[in-house]
């Protein structure tokens, strides 16, 4: 099998902060830190954000159009873990961080050894692992910093638009839903090697689990291009059992007759 398949990009897909604002014609009178808390608010309160020590999301990948489809495994765990895993065909691809290093295995591209990645390699997952929580909660631990820009035409929706900029100086560009309160889009501009890269993602089909509200639709790929991956949640788990080996770096195993 020699064609070649890529992950879903992961920043911002586990990114699940859902600002609440008020209707729109309040939206003036409040101040950005007023939208952060009643977006903690609204996804169940913070002692209930605060309590996932792991979210686990099961589901099924669609990529060229739907032509392909891939099941697709995604587990997260405080304080920086994640790890995900794409199957067709037999083949398993499969991306982790461990909160200081990624790998991954790449059979899709001949590659059944794990490999490190690069740390530019490993933003996209490092920001899934750091913000599945939500972007917008802890934000002043996280180092980031939050500017709210007003309202923008997002398909006919005049969605509220949030800038993110994390320490790194890589931002995220935050779209919520004016009548209900949800991100509806997350624009991520990253630098790697050298090239801006941006990521616009499209999340719905809001479901509850555990009093925290997690997106079971998710559509993602390069802005302008019409080349799209849908992830479709099935199933979705908080404080899943995740054991640390799940992310390290699989120890390499001895050769025969050694």
């Amino acid at each position: 099998m020699n064609r070649s398949y890529s992950m879903l990009p992961m920043a911002g897909l586990w990114c699940f902060s859902h600002l609440l604002l008020s209707a729109p014609i309040f939206a003036a009178t409040l101040t950005l830190d007023e939208l952060v808390n009643k977006n903690i608010e609204a996804r169940g309160g913070l002692a209930a954000v605060h309590a996932m020590q792991s979210l686990k999301i099961q589901g099924k990948l669609l990529v060229n159009d739907g032509q392909f489809e891939l099941a697709f495994v995604q587990i997260v765990r405080r304080p920086t873990s994640v790890r995900t895993e794409a199957t067709i065909q037999g083949l398993t691809q499969v991306q982790a961080y461990d909160g200081s290093a990624g790998w991954q295995i790449n059979p899709f591209q001949g590659r059944k050894d794990p490999e490190r990645l690069s740390a530019d390699d490993v933003k996209s997952l490092a920001e899934t692992a750091a913000d599945f929580d939500g972007a917008l909660v802890d934000g002043g631990p996280k180092g980031n910093k939050f500017e709210y820009l007003g309202t923008e035409d997002i398909e006919g929706t005049q969605a509220h638009k949030i800038k993110l900029t994390r320490p790194s100086g890589d931002t995220e560009y935050v779209y919520l839903d004016p009548d209900h309160f949800l991100e509806i889009r997350v624009l991520s501009q990253r630098t790697e090697h050298g090239v801006q890269v941006e990521t616009e993602t499209d999340l719905s089909d809001y479901e509850k689990i555990e009093g925290v509200l997690v997106p079971f639709s998710i559509v993602t790929g390069e802005k302008g291009s019409s080349d799209r991956q849908k992830l479709i949640v099935s199933h979705a788990e908080i404080n899943a059992k995740a054991d640390a080996g799940l992310f390290e770096f699989p120890a390499t195993k001895p050769k025969s007759g050694t």
